[in-house]
């Protein structure tokens, strides 16, 4: 399961005489049989070494904790230093008391484990002695389906609060639970992502929607208090609906996310402009609830790139039942081309609406004053390149122009490279799937008699 990527790294500097582990997450999902994100690589050459040993194909990067990028067939390889520290950190020299009958090299492995978030993270594998080592007791946590912090949680927190948001995306990705301490400061320190830099958030959010585990992360996000901090429209629609936790498929952001989800892996991210599109157009209809033929047929008008006539007469041949579950979509009726077209326009230029009152700071703070008990926030960290290509999927509906030169897919395979890099086509593509996977489910298309 490790790729050749990795073992190219790890071979160069094994071949020089470094000690080489891999570590962190990837110990986790190799030990649990799941496909890892990506391989992390801790070695005994400091930073400049490594840097040598892969002339060219190298960059070191990072200000608080310096890592060394591997370039390795259009791969990145993230490789750290044992020699290296995390610049402002505590805990080491907390919680750091070296027992007398430590080795050297156990000392050296333990005492990085001990600056990692997790114990479930704070595993490292020898995969030449076919070795793991785990020190604070990382595997019985994943035996117990834990997500625990190596050092107490409330300082583990307070020394770097994007560990919180971390926390939610590894407890959603793996279905794991916190401990009672883990959740409590989760909840307790959840204000405090806020003073994270914008790139930063966006990271992390993107972790949690573009990689497979969307559904459990809104939900877990909504659960600690986070959902407000983040993504305050989206929470505003939570706390409008009294959203429970074990809803039955009735919260169609939710539903919206789970269809998303089922295309993605951690291996098989799409781009952050299909996450944002969702959460517009989910956004519009909650404002303005429409007939579920207007929804599909924007989708469709989305997908072909702004050809409205051939939208519309693929949309008007749609036969399918749809879901009725979602207080979004309203009671189906028969439409003609001319109104028809005019509610699919109208629904672009709300979407329109929406994604730029998402990425305004007035309108985020006006949202999160809607929500109970939430604190005051302006945070707004999509990125202007990230709306501006949204935008651009939707001008192109709302003014009824098909786009000069655009093809839509022909096959109905995803090419998962250009999702990750956001090809408008697979985007276009998989959002169209997602929206009608959402208001026309295939359980009820084999329930009812139809065609597309």
């Amino acid at each position: 399961m490790i790729p050749g990527e990795a073992w190219n790294v790890l071979h160069r500097l094994r071949s020089k005489g470094y000690d080489v582990y891999l570590v962190g997450g990837c110990v986790r999902d190799l030990i649990m049989k799941k496909t890892p994100k990506d391989f992390d690589i801790i070695t005994t050459a400091d930073l400049r070494q490594v840097k040598d040993t892969f002339s060219g194909s190298a960059v070191i990067v990072g200000r608080r904790f310096p890592i060394c990028h591997v370039y390795e067939n259009n791969s990145i390889v993230e490789v750290s230093s044992f020699n290296t520290y995390a610049r402002g950190s505590t805990s080491n020299q907390i919680y750091t008391s070296k027992s007398p009958h430590c080795s050297k090299n156990d000392y050296m492995r333990w005492k990085n484990c001990q600056g990692r978030d997790f114990t479930i993270n704070g595993l490292m594998f020898n995969p030449y002695a076919e070795k793991i080592y785990d020190y604070f007791g990382g595997i019985e946590d994943i035996k117990k389906a834990k997500v625990r912090t190596v050092i107490p949680a409330g300082t583990s927190f307070q020394e770097d609060c994007a560990r919180i948001l971390r926390a939610i995306r590894i407890a959603a990705r793996l279905g794991f639970n916190f401990p009672k301490e883990t959740a409590y400061y989760v909840r307790t320190l959840a204000c405090s992502v806020a003073r994270l830099d914008k790139g930063r958030i966006l990271m992390e959010v993107n972790y949690m929607l573009a990689y497979g585990s969307a559904e459990a992360s809104l939900r877990l996000l909504w659960r600690f208090g986070l959902l407000e901090h983040l993504l305050p429209f989206q929470a505003a629609y939570f706390s409008s609906n009294r959203f429970k936790r074990k809803d039955k498929g009735t919260n169609m952001l939710l539903v919206l996310f789970s269809k998303l989800d089922s295309f993605l892996a951690p291996n098989r991210p799409c781009h952050n402009s299909l996450w944002i599109s969702i959460l517009a157009l989910h956004e519009a209809l909650v404002r303005k609830p429409c007939d579920p033929l207007v929804v599909a047929t924007f989708a469709l008008a989305l997908y072909l790139g702004g050809d409205m006539s051939l939208a519309l007469d693929i949309g008007k041949s749609i036969n399918r039942q749809h879901n009725a579950e979602f207080s979004e979509l309203l009671e189906p009726k028969v439409w003609d081309d001319q109104h028809l077209l005019a509610e699919v326009q109208s629904l672009a230029a709300s979407m329109r609406r929406a994604l730029t009152e998402m990425t305004d700071e007035y309108f985020v703070a006006n949202a999160m004053a809607k929500i109970p008990q939430a604190p005051s926030s302006d945070l707004v960290f999509i990125p202007l390149q990230a709306y501006l290509k949204v935008l651009k999927l939707i001008e192109c509906v709302q003014h009824g122009k098909k786009e000069h030169g655009y093809e839509p897919k022909s096959d109905g395979n995803i090419d998962y490279h250009d999702l990750s890099h956001g090809t408008p086509a697979e985007v276009r593509n998989v959002f169209t799937l997602v929206v009608f996977d959402t208001i026309y489910p295939p359980k009820m298309e084999s329930q009812h008699d139809a065609s597309s």
